[in-house]
């Protein structure tokens, strides 16, 4: 059997970078909400803020821990399976990936540890400084490696010498055409992610009548976050895809399944992608909508997958399908913070039982809709990896052999299995675990505990 070392190449990253993604799509939004709940107890002194952020912070060390390790992995796949890729960008993409360890991770690894076991050794306003500073620091982190992979996606101040880019205007490489697109709308992905994480799982405890205080204010606060950014969401999507047809024409015309350039374009809803027949089968599709949202006009001209050759067109099913499971999360996310007002207006929002355990069910939607997403943006890019100008063929090491890259893929999956499941499994229980408040705990101090317990049910948990 003919085994594809490129084709192996991409599956095995996609499988690594995908289970890496999912970490820093959580703890982005979780640090930023810790320096919140560290922010409001410092200024208000209520401890209700206080037992939910130590609550939070615990849950954030083990998924940063585990978002560590998976990240070191990177890196040595693609010295090993993509050195002619980090041959040629090295001169633009290493320095972005310096300064993302030098000014994001080693700021929020630095103040991590105040964090975590600082509550008692440090003054109440340097605890709140550090949970800011590591908020701060996954905010970086999240801006350098999403100027690099916007580069990659839309190049732009450099020059090729002999092969190999070479930075001219080092802020067009970082503020290239599609970078502030990019970072509105991951960053606001991974806040919603984490805004229906926290909502999620505080429903779960107020249905079994634990931590009622608690799960009350935060179920208020994820509400309040993703009225505000989930309908943000929608206009920074938009914008995106803007952008996206002005510089990624065959993406944009593959997340839409659109064979042929035209005025007044339909939606297409549902269909079957043929690539071979250049056409698709079972198409559920509303006339003139395409081009509403893509140009802003019922009239507007969008190019089709037939105006590029063959060779220069993404595989059109996967990022047909991928868009569409994002925005259908989106979808979820919308019909439960509209569900929430309505239950606000009526004052069942606390008690409506139903609510509660959609919310706890739509916790992977965000998960679901930032992989979805991913998938559109580096799917979309292919057959390239600097879009455009470095085919993916041409990214990889030349003397890879494809039974090698096999091996290497059934190990990862096996290691991965073992330790994420280990790990999600921990993180799943420290969640249903709750709040704990035990004498002595170092955690809170002496004069911030509650004078009584928030209810008979939390007392019987404990």
């Amino acid at each position: 059997m003919d085994l594809d070392p490129v084709f192996l190449s991409r599956i095995q990253f996609a499988f690594v970078i995908a289970f890496h993604f999912l970490l820093p799509a959580f703890t982005i939004g979780l640090a930023s909400y810790i320096a919140v709940l560290e922010g409001l107890h410092f200024v208000t002194k209520q401890p209700v803020y206080l037992r939910i952020s130590t609550f939070w912070i615990k849950i954030f060390a083990v998924a940063f821990g585990m978002g560590v390790v998976s990240g070191i992995v990177l890196p040595f796949q693609i010295g090993a399976n993509w050195s002619r890729y980090s041959d040629l960008t090295a001169n633009v993409v290493a320095p972005l990936m310096a300064y993302e360890a030098l000014m994001a991770f080693f700021l929020e690894a630095g103040f991590l540890g105040i964090l975590l076991f600082g509550r008692k050794l440090v003054p109440q306003w340097a605890h709140f400084v550090s949970a800011l500073m590591v908020a701060i620091g996954t905010l970086l982190s999240a801006f350098w490696i999403l100027a690099a992979n916007s580069w990659m996606q839309t190049p732009a101040g450099f020059e090729i010498i002999d092969g190999r880019f070479s930075p001219t205007d080092w802020l067009a490489v970082i503020f290239n055409p599609s970078f502030p697109y990019r970072l509105l709308h991951t960053v606001t992905a991974v806040y919603l992610t984490t805004a229906f994480t926290v909502v999620g799982v505080a429903a779960w405890h107020l249905r079994h009548g634990r931590h009622v205080e608690e799960a009350k204010v935060m179920i208020t606060m994820g509400v309040i976050l993703a009225s505000v950014l989930v309908p943000a969401q929608a206009v920074i999507g938009d914008l995106h895809g803007l952008n996206t047809r002005k510089h990624q024409p065959q993406k944009l015309a593959a997340i839409e399944a659109l064979w042929d350039t035209g005025a007044g374009v339909p939606a297409t809803l549902f269909a079957i992608p043929d690539e071979a027949a250049e056409m698709n089968h079972a198409e559920v599709s509303i006339p003139k909508l395409g081009s509403l949202y893509l140009t802003h006009s019922f009239d507007g001209v969008v190019q089709g997958l037939k105006d590029f050759p063959r060779a220069d067109r993404p595989p059109v099913a996967t990022v047909f399908f991928s868009f569409r499971v994002m925005v259908g999360m989106w979808v979820i996310m919308l019909a439960l913070t509209v569900w929430a007002w309505w239950l606000t207006w009526r004052k069942r929002l606390f008690a409506t039982t139903s609510f509660l355990r959609a919310t706890t069910w739509a916790i992977p939607a965000g998960y679901v809709a930032v992989i979805a997403g991913w998938i559109t943006t580096e799917v979309g890019r292919q057959p390239y990896v600097v879009y455009g100008l470095l085919r993916t063929a041409d990214a990889v090491t030349p003397s890879l052999v494809g039974s090698d890259v096999l091996i290497s893929l059934l190990l990862y999956i096996a290691v991965y299995i073992v330790v994420f499941g280990a790990g999600v499994y921990y993180l799943v229980r420290l969640a249903r675990r709750g709040i704990v408040e035990l004498p002595g705990d170092d955690t809170v101090r002496p004069d911030e505990r509650p004078a009584r317990p928030l209810s008979a049910a939390t007392n019987a948990d404990r």
